[in-house]
C-alpha cells in the first residue's frame, strides 16, 4: 500500500489504482467501485466494495478506504489527504468523508441516481456542514463509467 506517484499524472496513477481496486470487486461479484486515500503523494488507504460478501452495508469502497487509511494515519481526521474513488461518492460516504475532514475527492464516473457530490445532493459542498471538499470529477470518467455499465449489462 506504499505506493507512490509524481505530481505530474497523479490523477490519472490514483485512479488506475482504484480503477484496479474496483475490478477486485468486480471479480468478486461485487458493484466494482474502488478507492485510494493519498497523503503527500503515497497511499495512506485503500478499499473496494464489499457490502454483500461482509453481509456489510457499509463497506463501499471509500468507507474501507477511510477504515485504513485512518488506522494507518493513527487518526479519525485525515486532513490533507484526497481520496481518489471511482464513482461519485454517495451520501453515506459523503458524510464519513466530511468527517473526516478529507481535503479533496477525485471522482471519475458520476452517479446521476445517488451521487452526493453535486449529481443529487450536494453534501460536500452544500455550505451548511462545517467542512468543504475540493472537488475534482470526471477524471478517467469513460474507464469508470464502462466498468460499472458493464458490469450491470452482464445482470440484466
Amino acid at each position: 500500500m506504499q505506493m507512490q506517484a509524481n505530481s505530474g499524472c497523479d490523477e490519472q496513477v490514483w485512479m488506475s489504482r482504484a480503477l484496479d481496486l474496483a475490478r477486485r470487486a468486480e471479480a468478486a461479484a461485487e458493484v466494482p467501485v474502488g478507492a485510494v486515500v493519498v497523503l503527500d503523494g503515497a497511499c495512506i488507504g485503500e478499499g473496494w466494495n464489499h457490502p454483500i460478501s461482509a453481509c456489510d452495508p457499509s463497506a463501499h469502497a471509500e468507507m474501507l478506504a477511510l477504515r485504513t487509511a485512518a488506522a494507518q494515519f493513527g487518526n479519525y481526521r485525515l486532513p490533507r489527504t484526497t481520496l481518489y474513488v471511482t464513482l461519485e461518492p454517495c451520501v453515506m460516504c459523503a458524510g464519513a468523508i466530511i468527517q473526516a475532514r478529507i481535503a479533496r475527492v477525485v471522482f471519475g464516473a458520476r452517479d446521476p441516481k445517488a451521487g452526493a457530490a453535486g449529481s443529487v445532493f450536494d453534501v460536500l459542498n452544500g455550505g451548511r456542514l462545517n467542512h468543504r471538499v475540493e472537488l475534482t470529477g470526471g477524471v478517467m470518467e469513460a474507464e469508470c463509467a464502462a466498468i460499472l455499465q458493464t458490469f450491470f449489462q452482464a445482470r440484466r
